[in-house]
């Protein structure tokens, strides 16, 4: 613990007094694990983090590819192959440059650069995604728009990158979740807000248009978040160490073979990428079944209180067993898509079923935010300190792989209908149900 005795600068004297409030600090400030001089710069850098990680999140939500993308995809007549694309790119995006150049940023002495110049390509292209939605339809806009989705997902993913190194050397450890905490309260809210406002305001009868609104709004707070995240105060890092998790990944394949319990868990990963897949379908089926802009609002909001609500539950689960939290996840994401599926083979879902449509999505929302923490906390728990960085850059380089591949479901969308889509996806979600049924309960061993 360090003593801060002055602020030079008055705007810092200020944000110090404020800093001091948010974290309940008084006579002392914590600078624990940061470098020494960043201590009297971490008030500044606090709420540049704040905002800036604030704006993104919600510029992620405006331009979500779970729900946002598919109902833009779907307005503008574009074909269910690129939709079936859209979280494909989305994750493996974000993630490949996290594999690729990590052990780059890693020798960077300074990694704020990296941040902004993903925060910059990222606003670029979901202006050229608003422009593209407005003047083209059909497959050519389809295409494009899922063009400017790959360069959103890479930029994305140079800021992913390099942000928590950056956090890690301006804000004190005891202090970055405090920091967290209110950047995703802060974008809850906002978010929140937006679906409020779409249920109860008159908009644009023009899905279009409103559409295009939110991904011009979202390149604005990405622009917001790049001149916050600037002012930050980073001193050089060490630039020795942090391998390419890539290269890692290449060199451990082996473990597949050698190692049945993470072959396991592999395939069970691999099985519930169905239910990662299945969001966009739910969009465009309520869009199909003549959803307005007002239903989008619903399923914003539905999309809020799902994670809100279901991921502490989640959490409290997953100590006592990560297996069972996937396997009651995947459960009622399968019976859910197979319900819907069997509803529309006995009575065609029309718009009249528009919102329990939404309260669907709002279960399955529930489902796949269960599959993604159970699924973090097993791989945690299941590995041990010798084994979780191969673990980890193994897994995530496969299931980026089999991710891209999964993408190719959206051609079904084509040729079948989309509940139809939901359904298989769903079947594939009670195969991966039998195959968590076969992994060790990590937590008791």
């Amino acid at each position: 613990m360090k003593l801060l005795e002055s602020e030079e600068h008055p705007l810092d004297r200020h944000l110090g007094w404020l800093y001091d409030r948010v974290t309940g600090e008084e006579d002392a400030r914590v600078c624990k694990d940061i470098p020494e001089t960043a201590c009297r710069h971490q008030p500044r850098n606090f709420f540049a983090y704040l905002v800036a990680n604030s704006a993104t999140k919600v510029a992620d939500e405006l331009s979500s590819a779970r729900l946002i993308l598919p109902w833009l995809l779907a307005a503008v007549g574009a074909p269910m192959a690129l939709v079936g694309f859209l979280v494909p790119i989305r994750e493996a995006g974000v993630l490949l440059p996290q594999l690729m150049v990590a052990a780059v940023v890693r020798r960077m002495a300074r990694r704020k650069a990296v941040w902004l110049v993903g925060a910059l390509l990222s606003a670029v292209s979901l202006v050229l995604m608003a422009a593209i939605a407005w003047q083209f339809e059909g497959v050519l806009a389809g295409s494009l728009l899922i063009g400017c989705l790959i360069v959103y997902s890479l930029a994305r993913g140079l800021c992913s990158v390099s942000a928590k190194d950056v956090l890690g050397k301006t804000v004190s450890k005891t202090r970055r979740g405090t920091l967290m905490g209110y950047a995703s309260g802060i974008s809850g809210l906002s978010v929140f807000a937006l679906g409020v406002y779409l249920v109860l305001a008159q908009s644009p009868d023009d899905d279009t248009m409103q559409l295009s609104l939110f991904l011009l709004m979202a390149a604005l707070l990405w622009l917001l978040g790049l001149l916050s995240f600037a002012t930050i105060t980073e001193a050089p890092g060490a630039t020795e160490g942090g391998g390419n998790a890539f290269t890692v990944a290449i060199k451990q394949l082996a473990i597949i073979k050698t190692d049945r319990y993470f072959r396991s868990f592999l395939w069970a990963r691999a099985w519930l990428l169905s239910i990662a897949l299945l969001p966009p379908f739910y969009v465009v089926l309520v869009q199909q079944t003549g959803g307005s802009i007002l239903g989008l609002g619903g399923m914003i909001i539905a999309s809020g209180l799902a994670a809100s609500i279901s991921a502490p539950i989640w959490g409290k689960l997953s100590d006592r067993s990560s297996r069972w939290v996937m396997m009651l996840a995947a459960s009622i994401s399968a019976v859910l898509g197979m319900g819907l599926w069997l509803l529309d083979r006995l009575h065609d879902i029309d718009q009249n079923l528009a919102w329990l449509m939404i309260g669907a999505y709002f279960i399955l929302m529930i489902c796949h935010g269960g599959v993604r923490l159970g699924r973090k906390a097993h791989l945690v728990d299941m590995a041990t300190s010798d084994n979780r960085a191969s673990y980890v850059a193994v897994s995530n380089t496969v299931i980026g792989l089999v991710m891209l591949g999964g993408g190719l479901v959206g051609v079904l969308g084509d040729i079948w209908s989309t509940v139809s889509v939901i359904g298989l996806l769903s079947g594939l979600a009670l195969v991966a149900m039998i195959q968590l049924y076969t992994l060790p309960e990590v937590q008791r061993s």
